[in-house]
């Protein structure tokens, strides 16, 4: 796809606009529509009307086209975005930044617009594989967020750099004690928890066993590592004796 460049002098309000009515216009070429039916199934606290309809490599291939254009960053700094697509590929830029410092920055500015799961959760940036140690400080950060989908970003950054050789016993007492009523949060956490059970069962399992996670999440973990294919029948045998109900 030929970038279309904003021309001529321009403020820097001018060029902003101008900026996200160019990538507008792009992501519609981009749309898919039976797609775009079946994404808004998935995503009840998005507005159909909010959502394009993009596949997300199509989607991914598009964000790394614009991707160091001076377009690019001026489209970085338009928040909120009104598509679900326009933040998703907010979040696709952000996975190409090598500086983490600013990465963090950047973060921080575009986490509190973030309103739904699949954004969430499919913003993985890269680079902070390489600074797992300091990241820990943001993740708990984050996870003391009051904002749903900023506490659900932290829980998935520790789940996905911290369950392998990184592991730690405390991190899964960090998850545990997140205190939320939100379904997004604690679908997380039961994600969390049945991925721990996978690799770290050992250390994991007491958690279901001495029944310290609140009823729901208790159930969806046990739920989830049943369905997993990384856990043993064995295990999984075990675990469904430990499902608790309601009093």
């Amino acid at each position: 796809m030929m970038w279309i460049t904003s021309a001529g002098k321009e403020t820097d309000v001018e060029k902003g606009d101008s900026v996200e009515k160019t990538i507008q216009e792009q992501l519609f070429q981009l749309q898919d529509e039976k797609y775009r039916q079946f994404q808004c199934r998935l995503m009840p606290t998005v507005l159909p009307e909010n959502v394009i309809g993009i596949r997300t490599p199509v989607l991914r291939k598009y964000a790394k086209e614009i991707a160091g254009t001076e377009e690019a960053e001026a489209f970085l700094k338009q928040l909120p975005h009104r598509y679900y697509e326009e933040n998703n590929l907010h979040g696709f830029l952000l996975e190409m930044h090598r500086d983490y410092p600013q990465l963090i920055a950047e973060l921080d500015l575009f986490l509190p617009y973030v309103d739904n799961w699949a954004t969430c959760d499919e913003m993985s940036p890269k680079i902070l594989k390489k600074h797992t140690e300091e990241l820990l400080t943001e993740i708990r950060r984050w996870m003391a967020s009051e904002r749903t989908y900023t506490i659900r970003f932290g829980i998935g950054m520790l789940m996905r750099f911290y369950l392998d050789e990184a592991f730690r016993p405390e991190y899964l007492e960090l998850v545990a004690g997140i205190v939320s009523e939100e379904y997004y949060v604690r679908m997380m956490a039961a994600w969390f928890f049945a991925t721990a059970l996978a690799k770290q069962y050992e250390q994991t399992v007491p958690y279901i066993e001495e029944n310290r996670l609140e009823l729901w999440t208790h159930n969806k973990t046990i739920q989830k590592s049943v369905e997993s294919y990384r856990v043993s029948a064995e295990h999984k045998a075990y675990l469904q004796t430990l499902r608790r109900h309601e009093k």
